[in-house]
């Protein structure tokens, strides 16, 4: 698969992931051949990409006169073997059940033509052990997040036999149609991003199950502190910010230290304050990195103060 030549692909499941991300292939010029086993699900599916694109225009962001286009190089199909004709990338995006998701890799090896893709939206399953490919190296999964028109990120991820071209080129038609493809360099469950959502979804359950905080407690918290923070720093960079000889020194006082932050406090990279810790800054004072920093910050404070962001949608 050569990424600016694909000029089909097809997307399995319409439901709340498939329809979004059949609508962002269309709206980058790429037929999509839109599957699922129900008709009133497509009719419903093609109601909400209708809907999202009159948001995107309204938001300006969108000639109106372009919908029409878009919703039209999206082809609803309830016959799998049509979905996959002339097809060089398939993504599936059916309910997290491992055998429908066998069911449905089956049927799309003895479909599609050798050269295309076979790539899932999975991020729980252990999707390269329940599934036994014919041809593991074109296997692979691009995990979105919802919503997919919307959210930037995909995660690419390889399973031991997928191909260095499968991986790359997959990554590449990520790119074409916009979005910003992360390349794993191995699978691991539920990759990154959701590692993390799990972690603070199940923090924040354990709060409200021992009556500690409420529901809005906790969001406006998060909201104003680390949704502020994570956008301009992420996780790694913070600790930078925060002082990783602090860390360091926390980390020891319980008895556990963090190989990455106390090899880089021998070597005297502390962070902002040296010019370089777990980010290098090039040789900019400490001054002129805060400056930036904070710069950053009241801008996009600015933005959330501006659209209420801190009030619930």
């Amino acid at each position: 698969m050569r990424p600016q030549e694909v000029t089909r692909v097809a997307v399995i499941g319409a439901g709340t992931m498939g329809h979004s991300i059949a609508q962002v292939f269309a709206q980058a010029g790429i037929e999509v051949n839109l599957m699922d086993i129900r008709k009133d699900i497509l009719d419903h599916a093609l109601q909400l990409i209708h809907g999202n694109l009159k948001t995107i225009a309204g938001l300006g962001r969108l000639k109106p006169s372009e919908i029409p286009g878009i919703v039209n190089r999206i082809h609803p199909v309830t016959d799998l073997a049509e979905a996959s004709r002339g097809v060089e990338f398939v993504l599936e995006a059916v309910v997290e059940v491992p055998l429908v998701k066998e069911k449905v890799f089956r049927e799309l090896e003895e479909s599609c033509a050798p050269g295309t893709v076979l790539a899932s939206n999975t991020s729980v399953l252990e999707f390269f052990k329940i599934i036994n490919f014919k041809d593991p190296s074109r296997a692979v999964i691009a995990h979105w997040f919802a919503p997919p028109h919307i959210i930037p990120l995909v995660e690419v991820v390889p399973g031991p036999e997928t191909s260095p071209d499968t991986l790359k080129s997959t990554a590449g038609l990520m790119e074409r149609i916009g979005k910003k493809p992360l390349v794993m360099k191995q699978f691991i469950q539920r990759f990154i991003v959701n590692r993390f959502q799990n972690a603070i979804v199940s923090t924040a359950m354990e709060m409200i199950e021992n009556d500690w905080a409420t529901a809005e407690e906790i969001d406006l918290a998060v909201k104003t502190s680390l949704g502020i923070r994570l956008p301009i720093l992420g996780v790694m960079q913070s600790l930078d910010f925060n002082g990783l000889r602090v860390i360091n020194e926390i980390r020891k006082s319980q008895g556990r230290t963090i190989p990455l932050i106390e090899e880089m406090v021998n070597q005297g990279h502390l962070g902002p304050s040296t010019s370089r810790g777990i980010y290098d800054y090039q040789g900019r004072t400490e001054a002129e990195i805060l400056r930036k920093r904070d710069e950053l910050f009241f801008k996009l404070l600015e933005c959330l103060e501006k659209i209420d962001a801190f009030k619930p949608v």
